[in-house]
């Protein structure tokens, strides 16, 4: 088993990854790990703190090479309005209710709840469910460094 602990951002690093590794937004927020990539290799990630991976990253193998960390789909929420005041409107009640989210110019991404579904539905919004990689804001006290 080889021992990672360094990690280059995506877009840091260039060619064909040595391997890769699919997590969902929760296994891509972790500082010690046993992750098995693609090959069925076995990898110890063992950082000096708690990291959020991010699609693209690399995980530096310490003999050269890089595994690909990819963002593995999950079951989200997609939230539209019909207006860009209406989606603000919707962010607001998502973040009155602390729940992580992705937010774009036209959607907001949110993880799958019926419960929210049928509030945001009740104020209007335009809901689908989607399976999608998700990596959410990460607030206004998150780390953005690796």
């Amino acid at each position: 088993m080889t021992t990672i602990t360094d990690i280059l951002p995506a877009g840091a690093w260039t060619g064909d990854p040595a391997d890769r590794v699919s997590l969902d937004y929760d296994g891509r927020h972790r500082r010690r790990i046993l992750l098995t990539g693609a090959s069925g290799a076995e990898y110890m990630l063992d950082l000096a703190e708690a990291t959020h991976l991010k699609d693209g990253d690399g995980l530096m193998l310490p003999a050269g090479g890089v595994v690909q960390v990819v963002a593995r789909a999950e079951p989200l929420l997609e939230v539209r309005a019909r207006t860009p005041e209406a989606l603000l409107r919707l962010a607001w009640h998502i973040g009155n209710r602390h729940l992580a989210a992705q937010v774009f110019a036209d959607r907001i991404l949110i993880r799958r709840d019926h419960v929210i579904a049928h509030m945001l539905e009740h104020q209007g919004a335009i809901v689908a469910e989607i399976d999608a990689a998700f990596d959410p804001e990460g607030g206004a006290y998150h780390d953005h460094a690796h």
